[in-house]
């Protein structure tokens, strides 16, 4: 079982490179950042947490210049997106952006990919919500052949550009880990068709996790793929659900530290969720 930490990096939150150092020293495999680029005033589209919208969700960072920061001061851990909003970016740039971290960060990156929630945050950036799973597959597609080839070219529906030259190329091969996020119906179609793990949130329980797991590995099985990953995002910090999750057949654990503006506080809260893992390691 690895463990990582999650966190929405904002202008008043603990600032990267020292909490990228805190997660290293204290033993954990991954540090994880959201990504919102703004947030529509309207509030047309309800949070899916219910109630009212956390204020972190407009107050943070470019998930990818935050990343870089980390990647300069630690070594080990992987540093990845939990989730990149791919239908709000143009994937020749998203490309471009993915392979310098990955080659910048010494092959550390993970590409953890989300379609979104916020339907007006999405039309801001040209998405039409009612198709924003078919252009985050063809971007991710065509990112791949960005990624994989010396001369790309796409042309899909929403996607499409003659032959191209882009360098650098991921330092990882054949790419960095695309890790699809969420829990929706058709969650483990789109895993199976362009990602590489999988990684849900918000499940009820274990039993309906471990049969969704079961299901994933088995058309896996039948697609000709080998075994796929599968993490966990905002695990309850507490040793029953690790073990819980374990069973169901996750095999990384992300725990999610609070937004605070009170830095030393969210180090305290790392430290306590460094234990709770030494604790399940013992």
């Amino acid at each position: 079982m690895e463990f990582g930490v999650a966190i929405f990096l904002t202008d008043y939150t603990i600032e990267p490179r020292r909490l990228a150092r805190l997660v290293e020293e204290r033993g954990f495999d991954s540090l994880l950042v959201t990504e919102h680029t703004h947030i529509p005033a309207s509030r047309e589209t309800p949070w899916p947490g219910g109630g009212d919208l956390p204020r972190e969700y407009s107050h943070s960072h470019d998930p990818f210049v935050a990343l870089a920061m980390a990647a300069a001061v630690t070594e080990r851990i992987k540093l990845g997106t939990g989730v990149c909003l791919v239908t709000e970016h143009e994937p020749i740039v998203l490309a471009k952006v993915v392979a310098s971290l990955d080659r910048l960060s010494g092959g550390r990156f993970v590409f953890g990919v989300g379609a979104g929630w916020n339907r007006e945050e999405m039309r801001n950036h040209g998405t039409d919500p009612a198709r924003r799973h078919g252009v985050m597959r063809e971007r991710i597609e065509a990112m791949k052949a960005i990624w994989t080839q010396d001369e790309a070219e796409y042309h899909g529906r929403h996607v499409d550009f003659d032959p191209i030259w882009s360098w650098p190329k991921p330092l990882q091969e054949p790419h960095p880990p695309i890790v699809v996020g969420g829990v929706g119906p058709k969650v483990l179609d789109r895993v199976l068709a362009y990602g590489d793990e999988w990684m849900p949130n918000r499940m009820e329980n274990p039993e309906q996790l471990k049969q969704r797991i079961d299901e994933l590995q088995s058309r896996a099985a039948d697609a000709g793929r080998g075994h796929i990953p599968v993490g966990y995002f905002g695990v309850k910090p507490e040793p029953r659900a690790v073990e819980r999750l374990a069973w169901a057949g996750v095999e990384y654990c992300v725990f999610y530290a609070p937004p605070l503006e009170d830095h030393d506080e969210v180090e305290r809260k790392v430290d306590e969720l460094a234990a709770l893992v030494e604790q399940v390691r013992a």
